[in-house]
């Protein structure tokens, strides 16, 4: 069992622990330093054990050294691990850590849209903006088999607290690209040899459970509300969800889950 490199904070300005200081404005300002922060048991443990990401740092709260120490082995001798009492741990937050786990990792290079195109099942996210819905967009794609998660530059990032706790810390290990348009995406994907699914709810689309999966398929899904501009159903196949009649449309991570079961139970 290698040691524990744990230091004891005592003073909310230390300069130490400066990612972890007023996480919800990090998290509006989206950190701009490369790092990000994870926060709660299992997404720490996918973050040692599956994630693509190396660790910058951990701030538990005192009390959770012991809970935690079998899970604490995973993590390297040069790695610091800060502590505080729950009272210091909240000011430096900035509000209440219940779980009184946090931990910092770096981002690193980007995935390129390319290294996708060997998967067979992709879910292309447009304009989704909403932490928890991108969030729980990776808890489905990981749940139903996709292979990775292509975002276009309006989206937000799945790297946010909120979206990776969502996530059940899908977003830490299944491969993502973020960046660029969904017509460009349209345009890559095809040439890559996908279909590419458009989810919409309008009359003239394909109905999802008449649709055999193709080899090669990506699902686009659009923002809450607007849904997926004109263009970009136009430049896929449109397929809706069937619904009760005077009902057209349900969250976008659910019409989502709807989309990747079938795929997922048609083999």
């Amino acid at each position: 069992m290698s040691a524990l490199n744990t230091i004891s904070i005592t003073d909310r300005g230390d300069p130490r622990i400066a990612p972890f200081v007023s996480i919800r404005e990090r998290d509006l300002t989206g950190g701009t330093d490369g790092l990000f922060i994870v926060e709660g048991k299992v997404p720490l443990s996918i973050l040692l054990t599956r994630s693509r990401f190396d660790l910058h740092s951990l701030f538990l709260c005192e009390t959770r050294l012991t809970p935690l120490a079998d899970l604490l082995q995973q993590v390297s001798p040069e790695v610091p691990i800060y502590t505080a009492p729950q009272s210091l741990m909240d000011e430096i937050a900035g509000f209440p850590i219940h779980r009184g786990v946090l931990a910092c990792a770096r981002k690193g290079a980007d995935l390129g849209l390319d290294s996708l195109f060997a998967s067979q099942r992709l879910l292309v996210l447009n304009q989704i903006s909403n932490h928890d819905n991108v969030g729980a967009a990776f808890r489905n794609a990981a749940a139903f088999g996709a292979d990775g998660v292509i975002l276009d530059a309006g989206s937000c990032d799945p790297l946010y607290r909120k979206a990776i706790r969502v996530s059940s810390g899908s977003s830490l290990w299944l491969p993502y690209h973020r960046g660029d348009t969904g017509a460009e995406h349209i345009s890559a994907l095809k040439q890559a040899g996908f279909d590419v699914w458009a989810m919409t709810p309008r009359a003239g689309a394909a109905s999802l459970h008449t649709l055999k999966p193709p080899p090669k398929l990506a699902i686009l899904l659009g923002a809450e509300g607007p849904g997926l501009p004109q263009a970009l159903i136009g430049a896929a196949k449109p397929v809706r969800i069937p619904m009760r009649p005077g009902f057209d449309s349900v969250n976008v991570a659910t019409a989502g889950a709807i989309a990747l079961a079938h795929v997922f139970n048609s083999g």
